[in-house]
């Protein structure tokens, strides 16, 4: 028989080479990195929209506070007694209340002094001023009341005419306009730039020269230019 030798085959390796671990590692390590990067990144974009957002309802907050509402007018009594009466002229006369609400928390309001105008048909039959400046306080109602006869109402006889043809149907429409200047005081030591108010009532008599119930304690629209 021949002899036959016997090659010895050495087991395969199992293990991976040294480079191959090492790129593993350093993959690994920057996975590991770029992981914490962006928690981190992600961690201070949080914290800085949280302050951003907490900045901006301290804002809002303070700007509700802070932001002055209009006052608010509402005719109380208006009378121009003698409508029915072809001699009411001789004696004619207009008279109202108003108040004046200031609705503000904690901001008062400076007026300057105030004038009323009355207007039939867009035509102005008289006019007159009303109050010296003054302060209003917050959470306070101011009555104002004007009276306007003789050299303040310019009623001639026509008009007059007018106003008793009107009343036969039952009702005569007037408006009643104020204005002045006036700004508004936040604190102690601010002040807001001034603003002309304009505040404009329409205001409906009967008969009887009165204001009609539609008309009484009707609120005013205010306007600011």
């Amino acid at each position: 028989m021949e002899n036959r030798t016997r090659i010895p085959i050495e087991p395969m390796s199992t293990t991976r080479p040294v480079k191959h671990q090492h790129s593993h590692t350093r993959y690994y390590a920057h996975r590991v990195r770029e992981s914490l990067t962006t928690r981190f990144v992600k961690l201070l974009c949080s914290i800085f929209l949280g302050i951003l957002l907490i900045v901006g309802i301290v804002l809002f907050i303070l700007w509700l506070s802070l932001r002055p509402h209009r006052p608010r007018f509402h005719v109380k009594s208006f009378s121009i007694p003698g409508l029915n009466s072809e001699t009411g002229l001789q004696n004619a006369r207009v008279t109202f209340d108003v108040s004046a609400r200031n609705s503000n928390q904690n901001i008062g309001i400076h007026y300057d002094a105030m004038d009323a105008t009355v207007y039939y048909r867009d035509q102005s039959i008289g006019q007159t001023p009303l109050l010296f400046p003054f302060y209003q306080p917050s959470k306070n109602t101011t009555w104002i009341h004007g009276e306007l006869s003789g050299a303040t109402l310019t009623v001639d006889s026509a008009k007059w005419r007018t106003f008793v043809d009107e009343i036969g149907k039952g009702t005569v429409v007037f408006r009643l306009d104020l204005k002045s200047w006036m700004r508004f005081k936040v604190s102690s030591w601010w002040d807001s730039k001034h603003h002309k108010m304009h505040t404009s009532c329409d205001v409906a008599v009967g008969q009887d020269g009165e204001i009609l119930p539609t008309s009484k304690d009707k609120r005013c629209p205010v306007y600011f230019t």
